[in-house]
């Protein structure tokens, strides 16, 4: 567990690998905004101009770059190389812990053969399916479906309402939010006779190490073989996978993304906000798919795309360049027509 105390400037300096400007000994009991510090609160300035700001703030305390601090800084000020990441560094050092008790809740329904790790902590009402393995210090919180069958490794946190289907497997330190369903059917149906007549879905989930997947998302399981999202990568709420897509390492995959079956993404993809792909598209690694954008086809690696169907970034910027000025073209069209109707009257007859 986390030690939730108050430290000095000089632990926190210690923390972020920082120069330390001002008493060392000044305490710190939290982290907030320019806006919202108190007295006891260490803020967070990003540049010269923000600086000054945080400084006629009432924190206690300022994170900054080195290239921003002066000696007559009238606060304690820690400069580091890389703000952005010290802020994380002490957003983490400062958050409580979310904690459960360890071991199995009395009106948790578990079935046979459970096999687990040290220190696992199953919550209230939940529901375990037979031959489960957990690894340990897995925490599943109250109210979750773990069905037969499911893996789950180390130091895993699958937050309360989730929902596991037989034979999905978790790996490591990997965190489920709330309302996510995995291992769901995938959306396959064939027409026989003029009625649609569903596909059985009999392949499975696999989710990687150090994987982040949100609330209410749906990584339905595959047809045949294997559904799987790449360790490190990070799903935001509302996401939706189908079967059989592969999504690579340390993806991200933004709100409200849909990815329709079969979908490849290579490794270090962005998904960002309402994008998708459609059925068996190949996204090379390293792409960029931009808000709304939908893939119709491969996409090598490197691609940077937007809009509908999607295409090269700058394309499509030049393109809605282009129709911005369609107005304005139209308007000059109509007066050059008129202009030459006018021409064409005062022209005498042959």
């Amino acid at each position: 567990m986390k030690e939730q105390r108050p430290r000095t400037a000089a632990e926190i300096a210690e923390v972020v690998q920082g120069n330390l400007y001002g008493d060392p000994a000044t305490v710190i009991c939290g982290i907030a905004s320019i806006e919202e510090a108190r007295s006891g609160d260490i803020t967070f300035a990003e540049s010269t101009r923000f600086l000054e700001t945080a400084q006629r703030s009432m924190a206690s305390a300022i994170l900054a770059p080195l290239s921003a601090v002066s000696s007559g800084d009238s606060k304690v000020v820690i400069g580091v190389e890389n703000p952005r990441l010290a802020f994380v560094q002490l957003l983490d050092l400062f958050a409580p812990e979310v904690y459960a008790t360890r071991g199995v809740h009395p009106t948790a329904v578990i079935g046979s053969d459970l096999q687990h790790g040290e220190l696992v902590s199953i919550g209230a009402q939940s529901v375990i399916g037979e031959n489960v393995k957990l690894g340990k210090n897995v925490t599943i919180h109250p109210l979750c479906y773990i069905g037969d069958n499911v893996e789950i490794g180390n130091d895993t946190v699958i937050f309360p309402h989730v929902t596991l289907l037989h034979g999905t497997r978790i790996g490591s330190r990997t965190i489920i939010h709330s309302g996510t369903v995995i291992g769901a059917d995938g959306f396959g149906y064939m027409m026989v006779g003029g009625q649609h007549r569903k596909v059985p879905q009999i392949g499975t989930v696999l989710i990687g190490d150090d994987v982040e997947i949100g609330a209410n998302c749906t990584i339905d399981r595959a047809k045949t073989g294997v559904t799987s999202i790449g360790e490190g990568s990070k799903l935001d709420n509302l996401v939706h996978i189908a079967h059989n897509c592969q999504i690579g390492k340390h993806c991200l995959i933004v709100a409200q993304v849909g990815l329709a079956g079969g979908v490849h993404v290579g490794d270090y993809s962005v998904f960002a906000g309402q994008s998708g792909a459609v059925e068996q598209a190949h996204i090379g690694a390293r792409s960029v798919v931009a808000g709304r954008g939908v893939v119709v086809g491969n996409l090598p690696e490197g691609s940077f795309v937007s809009g509908f169907p999607a295409r090269p970034h700058k394309e499509m910027m030049r393109q809605q360049a282009a129709q911005a000025r369609v107005p304005d073209l139209l308007k000059k069209m109509r007066e050059l027509e008129k202009r030459l109707g006018e021409l064409e009257k005062e022209r005498p007859s042959a």
